[in-house]
């Protein structure tokens, strides 16, 4: 849709047809007139909280959001929540998560901001960290806390649940909904975006910008993209995730993992057109993985993860590039399970068990689970391969 080609009745419709939840009804049209009448553009309110050092797909279904709102010139804030991250959001948590470091906060707050180019114009986004705010004094927060009740904030569904568990709610969990509510009092906010576990949050931002004074938000809530697992929230900490940064050959194969039954609602939150009619699941998840390989490198860098893919697990040959690793001889023989546990971090029994299940290979050879102290002489310059995608070029050292 392109800027000023619609009514402000036709853009609403547009911008929340994909969304859960356009809150409270009507709310982003009479918004859109309102500032129609003013002369001036939407400031439409993302927060992220720089809890991981990477930006995956999930982060990138709201991000588009953005882009939409971007490319019918309203003006995109892009909040990155250096501040709030060192509160930790509960959404979805069924426990107190772990906090990090100042400084690791800071690192991934820096990567975050450089990480959202890849698919908003960054140039034209209003990039705010909430430190500059929420770095308050004590009266300030004291006033912020007197904007909400203990009552309101226990209606969430992630508190109630772990109340009626007996697990501990802290009082700084507690405090997470108000600062990011006070987010949207500290830019002005028109419209906020977020996924359906921050619809408590974007609301109650509602009721904070109503107690200082100011009108009150929009908001638009955007489905939950599933992991690569296909069920639950795709998360680094779950391992099910595909980064913006990950390498082309990375973000092809984890595509490909996406059970069958996922892979529509991959395709709706992530891809401007639906697959051509007719494609099998095979093939429109490769069509898929070289869609998302392409959005975030290149059109060449797509082909050319294909063709690695290809030719591991198609044609069962081994990597062009394979990471060489080194192993030590110290009684003359390698005991194997050690060193598959020590280069690909697991157990010596869960190494032992893919051994005996015929998932451990020497140059191409299958060994049995018998064989499990080897002569160096047998490893060294070979190629180390653990199930189908993990392979260890090895030398001997000493």
């Amino acid at each position: 849709m392109a800027s000023g080609s619609a009514t402000p009745a036709q853009a609403a419709a547009w911008l929340a047809r994909d969304a859960v939840d356009s809150l409270p009804a009507g709310e982003l049209e009479r918004k859109l007139v309102s500032v129609a009448e003013q002369g001036r553009s939407l400031r439409v309110k993302l927060g992220i909280d720089p809890t991981a050092p990477d930006l995956h797909l999930g982060h990138t279904v709201v991000l588009r959001k953005l882009q939409e709102f971007q490319g019918l010139g309203h003006q995109v804030v892009l909040i990155v929540g250096d501040y709030t991250a060192r509160v930790g959001d509960p959404s979805g948590r069924s426990q107190i998560r772990p906090l990090l470091t100042g400084e690791q906060v800071d690192a991934n707050a820096r990567r975050f901001a450089d990480q959202a180019a890849h698919v908003l114009d960054v140039g034209e986004v209003e990039l705010r960290f909430n430190g500059e705010w929420l770095d308050m004094a004590t009266h300030e927060l004291f006033a912020l806390a007197r904007t909400t009740t203990i009552a309101q904030l226990l209606e969430r569904d992630d508190f109630a649940k772990r109340q009626a568990a007996h697990e501990p709610v802290s009082v700084l969990e507690l405090l997470y909904p108000l600062l990011q509510g006070y987010d949207s009092v500290a830019v002005k906010a028109d419209v906020e975006l977020g996924g359906t576990d921050q619809k408590f949050n974007l609301l109650l931002g509602r009721d904070i910008q109503r107690a200082y004074g100011e009108e009150e938000q929009a908001i638009l809530t955007m489905p939950i993209l599933p992991g690569t697992d296909g069920v639950r929230k795709m998360s680094k900490s779950l391992g099910n995730e595909i980064a913006v940064l990950d390498r082309p050959e990375q973000i092809y194969a984890k595509t490909l993992r996406v059970p069958d039954d996922a892979l529509a609602q991959w395709w709706e939150l992530l891809c401007d057109e639906p697959p051509s009619p007719g494609l099998s699941p095979r093939d429109a998840k490769r069509t898929l993985a070289r869609s998302l390989v392409a959005r975030f490198h290149d059109e060449a860098a797509a082909q050319d993860a294909e063709r690695a893919f290809d030719r591991v697990f198609v044609d069962h040959e081994l990597p062009e590039e394979i990471e060489d690793a080194s192993f030590h001889a110290g009684d003359g023989e390698v005991h194997l399970p050690a060193l598959v546990a020590e280069l690909f971090g697991m157990s010596r029994s869960e190494a032992r068990r893919l051994q005996e299940q015929g998932g451990v290979r020497i140059g191409g050879a299958m060994l049995s689970g018998a064989e499990l102290d080897l002569a160096p002489e047998m490893l060294d310059g070979q190629v180390l391969q653990v199930g189908k995608r993990r392979h260890r070029r090895l030398h001997r050292r000493g």
